[in-house]
Parts: C-alpha cells; sequence; structure tokens
C-alpha cells in the first residue's frame, strides 16, 4: 500500500498552527479535500481529528452530508485512549490503519495530521510520499517533522512536482524511496 504524508507547512518550515486569526489557507484545504478524494481515504491522529469535527462535520452520523468533501471517505483515526467515535474506524497502530485501509481495498492510504501522527510513520518508515503544501506565512512557534526522534538521519528525497496552489501556495511532492 502508497502511503503519502500530506501536511501544510509555513514558509520557514513549521507545521501550520492554525487558529480562528490565522486560518488555514483556503487553497491549502481544497488541496487536503481533492487529496483525501483521490485516495478514498485520510488517517489522522485524534487531536487533530477532533479539531476537524466542528469545521467539517466529518462524524457524529454527519459523514454523509452533501456539504461536507468528506463525505463517503473511509476515516481512520489513531488513538491510544479513545476507543470508539462514530461514523469512523479507531486504531491504536499504523499497522492498523494500514491493514484497515487495505482490507477495504484502497491500494493508497493518505496521512493527514498531525505531528505525532507523522512523525510516528516517519519514524517507522512507512511513508512512500509527503506533500507540502507551504502557505506564505513565517510562524516563530510551531512543530516540525521528524524522521528519527532517537539517532540522526540524513535522507535524500526525490521531487516529484512543484506547483502553485494559488494565493502564494506552492505543492511540493517528494518520493521517500
Amino acid at each position: 500500500m502508497k502511503t503519502i504524508l500530506w501536511a501544510a507547512l509555513t514558509a520557514n518550515g513549521n507545521y501550520a498552527q492554525s487558529s480562528p486569526e490565522n486560518p488555514p489557507k483556503p487553497e491549502a484545504l481544497q488541496d487536503f479535500a481533492m487529496q483525501a478524494r483521490a485516495a478514498g481515504n485520510f488517517i489522522v491522529g485524534r487531536r487533530t481529528f477532533a479539531g476537524m469535527q466542528d469545521s467539517t462535520r466529518v462524524a457524529q452520523g454527519e459523514q454523509s452530508g452533501a456539504g461536507n468533501p468528506f463525505a463517503g471517505l473511509d476515516i481512520v483515526v489513531l488513538s491510544q485512549s479513545v476507543k470508539e467515535i462514530p461514523g469512523v474506524k479507531v486504531v491504536e497502530s499504523p499497522q492498523a490503519a494500514l491493514a484497515y485501509l487495505q482490507a477495504k481495498g484502497h491500494t493508497t492510504a493518505l496521512l493527514s495530521g498531525g505531528a505525532d501522527l507523522h512523525n510516528t510513520f516517519l519514524a517507522q518508515r512507512l511513508v512512500d510520499e509527503v506533500i507540502f503544501d507551504i502557505a506564505p506565512v513565517f510562524e516563530g512557534k510551531g512543530l516540525n517533522l521528524l524522521l528519527d526522534q532517537d539517532h540522526y538521519l540524513y535522507k535524500d528525497v526525490q521531487l516529484l512536482d512543484c506547483k502553485p496552489l494559488g494565493s502564494g501556495v506552492v505543492q511540493l511532492r517528494y518520493s521517500l524511496a
């Protein structure tokens, strides 16, 4: 199964931290929805999913709403503490998430957030590609991707694509193979 990590980053390399005062760029949100529809799924961490629930109505039985960009997708939440969320599959490990999606017939899995989830998949070398939507902002506070938190790791990647998404947002796509 091909696993793609998707993240919105700032121009200075941090995870973009959205808030009501600094909402995510619409172009990045539209791109994420397009990537999720293309994969037919996404894997998300519990805290990130909780933040998504209010704005997109992805759970609580509203997954099929006409205005929901994630209607009909297989959503997998990775959590050690929560065992059940209505409308989504909850698993405890990256391997369980990938096995569930593969059993459902998916050939691609999209990792959507947050930093802990991304770093867990990266540390276990379960990511084949990364898509970074770079927002034209600098943020002094933010989280970073860590390939291996215990050892220094240097990894060459191959640029697959680079394209503007609008409003200064640029997408970079890399292969980690």
